[in-house]
């Protein structure tokens, strides 16, 4: 097909406004690219961000980096990928060339700013109804009943697993189970504090489950997600609300936990996480703050306690082998994905989702295609 399509996609127009469903159109494939059929995105702490102005886009936006889909058009070149595939969505750029890329870690790419608003050629396939161009969330803007990405912002999944699952992988699950098994790499036997227990945060908790963990302490200031925390695996849970919680934390770890992964975002709560952890023990930033924020550790216990803070992006994940690696665990019994997912919306409801997730409603809220 050579047409542009139609497609509704949701859009943010204005910071701080609600996002809104528009008509757009959507060009077919060039070389090195193809077009997806969007069957289910999942609605992402980032993309909500994004609409508040807490990263440097451009609007207007289609949003949308978690999903997956069949793929129904393939550009010149494309010899991997054809009609047909199904296909989870991947925002990490890589250039392939870079001294981290060689290394096997693209999350590090020095080119990774590239197609933050654009396909990496700089370009986008995507017009509103005026047919003025609209850029894309992360490369991607896959929130859209038709996608046309770079088929390195794609990765191809056996057609047994449901669509809807497989887009959590895109983001939440890789991002959260990656920073266990890839950043941290927790040992079985040991004990791991979370700080936050949204999407990513419950993907954590279940990622330390699988990976051997005799204590798994959920912190959050809302008592339903701690519910929703002993399902994916917390052996227990505190509620962080107008109390020290540190101070009975340590007791009740022997010193602190071996792990702890803010999954917030927040230069504060990092740094508390640092002060839980044990002597020689690990924390782990995986939530996204806001550019000005900072984090503050007393500089004598680095070397003293031998304490380590670090970071953890996408789960320091290699796309192409981690989501399968995911969708592996999910088709054994042992990774929840089912679970996840607390409400399916259509897309004309996409402002309630986003709502539902600005006041902590969900998991993980799913429009489905």
């Amino acid at each position: 097909m050579t047409e542009a399509r139609t497609a509704r996609a949701v859009l943010s127009r204005a910071l701080g406004a609600p996002v809104v469903v528009e008509s757009i159109s959507v060009d077919p494939p060039k070389t090195g690219e193809v077009t997806v059929r969007i069957a289910a995105c999942g609605v992402c702490h980032s993309d909500l961000s994004a609409t508040r102005g807490y990263f440097p886009i451009e609007l207007p936006m289609i949003l949308g980096h978690e999903a997956a889909g069949e793929i129904v058009a393939v550009g010149e070149g494309v010899r991997e990928l054809a009609p047909g595939d199904h296909v989870v969505s991947s925002f990490l750029y890589m250039c392939g060339e870079c001294r981290y890329c060689r290394a096997g870690r693209p999350v590090l790419c020095v080119d990774q700013g590239r197609a933050l608003k654009s396909l990496p050629d700089g370009t986008s396939r995507t017009r509103d109804a005026q047919g003025q161009p609209l850029n894309i969330f992360c490369g991607c803007g896959v929130m859209a009943e038709y996608a046309t990405l770079s088929v390195h912002n794609v990765v191809k999944i056996a057609r047994e697993v449901p669509l809807d699952r497989a887009a959590l992988v895109g983001c939440a699950v890789t991002t959260g189970v990656g920073a266990v098994f890839n950043t941290a790499r927790v040992r079985p036997g040991s004990s791991v504090l979370v700080i936050g227990c949204g999407g990513v945060g419950l993907n954590v908790i279940q990622g330390a489950a699988i990976a051997g963990a005799a204590r798994i302490v959920a912190v959050d200031a809302a008592e339903g997600k701690l519910e929703l925390a002993r399902v994916f695996g917390a052996t227990e849970t505190m509620v962080a609300k107008g109390e020290d919680w540190l101070k009975p934390l340590k007791k009740r770890t022997a010193g602190g936990p071996d792990y702890a992964f803010e999954c917030v975002g927040g230069g504060e709560l990092a740094g508390l996480a640092y002060r839980a952890i044990a002597r020689g023990g690990m924390a782990v930033v995986v939530g996204l703050s806001k550019p000005e924020d900072v984090t503050s550790v007393r500089t004598i216990s680095i070397p003293i306690e031998e304490k380590t803070l670090t970071g953890s992006y996408f789960g320091s994940c290699v796309p192409q082998v981690d989501f399968p690696r995911m969708l592996g665990l999910y088709a054994a019994g042992r990774l929840k994905l089912d679970e996840l997912i607390s409400r399916r919306y259509s897309i004309e409801e996409a402002p309630a989702a986003f709502a539902d997730l600005a006041s902590s409603k969900n998991a993980r809220g799913v429009i489905a295609f």
